[in-house]
């Protein structure tokens, strides 16, 4: 008969602990993998509504943050309102780092889940967080330095230029923030979370809200900061945001983890990511280069016009998202889908997002054209301005059905992780095609012609995304 000593005694129950909770951990894990095989089995129009309407909601709630921040801002002056347009490039920019990143982490995560490969969807995960860590503390620098003289090639009044400095000074200083929080966000819709990620958006969104009126006007103990109330107040909810990811990653299981191990090996992980991610990061940074290229060609036909363009794309941002939603819910239905080798189902996943894209542009077409004046009016009491937006916005548009196309290709082919050939859909809708039409057209009919410039390009930008999708 084997008999313990004190010391083997407590060796076997240290051993058998950890075995247990070594065991535990793996059902654990395997069991929160097995139920994601839902992606793979569901039907797929109530499996991407399931995983779209979440996120229609996020994005519906993330645009408010700009939404909310202008229409307080506007009560301050339209001084304040443009430089708020004249950083809105900028800020998109920083957003589209972090965006197109968290697209790359989104896409390499969903394919090694579909492949069952646990390990590199680790270590995507990880790396895709230290990663965003070094492009927010870069972007925080760069973007706080250059901004004074970046505003002043925009215009020529000292007030706008020192408004415009203000909110940026602020709002940039949560860059890291703003990335590391965006990249939970696509981990978690990587492993369809996407209840996570609305939750922590309508978070940050509600804490916005009730700061924007306290700090930019002074209610009550807070103090009146104007601008820099303004930022601050995005900032923060930015803030609460991430820590509600940090709370949840912490107290409820995943099946992706962030650890130490996943810093090391697993070679190519770390390419994967920017492979898919600088595509993705330029497909929405370019619309910053757009936007501050317009308002140059603007800027010399009325300061009015450039007010007009920076309004168009914060009501753009709020129209397009819940198309953006449908896509992000898309993204890792298709990545995993491919990644597990379901080709058929993953061309259905593209026909039935499509569909859908297009119902919601159809909607935001008829919205336009019958209440194109009280959008505007949203935004700016001046008149002339409401006339002129309401015109432009009649115009514009005309796109929006059609862009369901490019958008819907453009978004598959990152989930599928063909970077470069989403990417050749954005240069064609945000530099290549359009600012050529612009530039002619606004020698020939004026700002019209740059507002006619928005759907002739979307046109023309469609037939490049079915030809890029057909060659999958």
């Amino acid at each position: 008969m084997w008999i313990f000593t004190a010391s083997q005694d407590v060796l076997f129950r240290r051993t058998t602990g950890i075995l247990a909770v070594r065991f535990f951990y793996l059902h654990k894990r395997e069991e929160l993998n097995v139920n994601q095989r839902f992606m793979r089995e569901k039907p797929i129009l109530p499996l991407l509504l399931s995983m779209a309407l979440p996120m229609v909601v996020s994005m519906l709630v993330n645009s408010l943050y700009n939404i909310i921040d202008s229409l307080f801002v506007a009560k301050i002056g339209e001084d304040a309102i443009t430089a708020l347009s004249l950083v809105y490039p900028v800020q998109n920019l920083i957003n589209a780092l972090a965006i197109g990143f968290g697209v790359g982490i989104n896409a390499v995560i969903s394919y090694h889940l579909g492949a069952g490969e646990i390990d590199k969807a680790d270590a995507a995960a990880t790396r895709g967080i230290a990663c965003s860590i070094v492009h927010g503390v870069v972007s925080m620098i760069v973007c706080i330095t250059v901004m004074p003289r970046f505003l002043r090639l925009f215009t020529d009044s000292e007030q706008v230029a020192e408004m415009g400095t203000q909110y940026a000074s602020i709002a940039f200083a949560f860059s890291v923030i703003i990335m590391v929080g965006l990249a939970f966000e696509k981990i978690y819709q990587a492993m369809g979370r996407m209840q996570v990620t609305m939750t922590a958006l309508l978070f940050g969104c509600v804490t916005n809200i009730v700061l924007d009126p306290l700090l930019i006007f002074g209610i009550g103990p807070f103090p009146q900061l104007g601008m820099r109330g303004a930022a601050l107040a995005t900032g923060i909810g930015q803030l609460v945001t991430l820590a509600f990811y940090l709370v949840i990653y912490r107290l409820r299981p995943v099946s992706v983890h962030i650890t130490r191990k996943g810093l090391h090996g697993t070679r190519g992980i770390t390419a994967r990511l920017y492979a898919v991610g600088i595509p993705a990061a330029l497909n929405l940074a370019l619309p910053s280069l757009l936007i501050s290229c317009l308002n140059a060609l603007l800027a010399e036909l009325s300061q009015a016009y450039v007010v007009v363009l920076g309004i168009y794309y914060k009501l753009q941002t709020f129209l397009y998202l819940p198309a953006s939603g449908i896509i992000q819910g898309m993204r890792p239905v298709i990545g995993y889908n491919y990644g597990a080798g379901e080709r058929e189902r993953v061309s259905r996943i593209f026909q039935v997002a499509l569909a859908l894209c297009a119902c919601i542009m159809m909607i935001g077409t008829v919205l336009c054209l019958a209440f194109a004046s009280p959008l505007m009016a949203l935004f700016t009491e001046n008149i002339r301005t409401v006339v002129i937006g309401a015109h432009a916005l009649r115009i514009i548009c005309v796109g929006f059905l059609v862009s369901a196309v490019s958008v819907t290709a453009s978004g598959a082919l990152e989930g599928l992780g063909k970077g470069t050939a989403s990417l050749v859909i954005s240069l064609c809708r945000y530099t290549v095609v359009i600012l050529p039409i612009a530039v002619v057209l606004c020698r020939i009919m004026g700002a019209n012609g740059v507002w006619h410039a928005f759907w002739v390009t979307e046109f023309i930008s469609a037939g490049v995304a079915l030809v890029a999708w057909k060659r999958v």
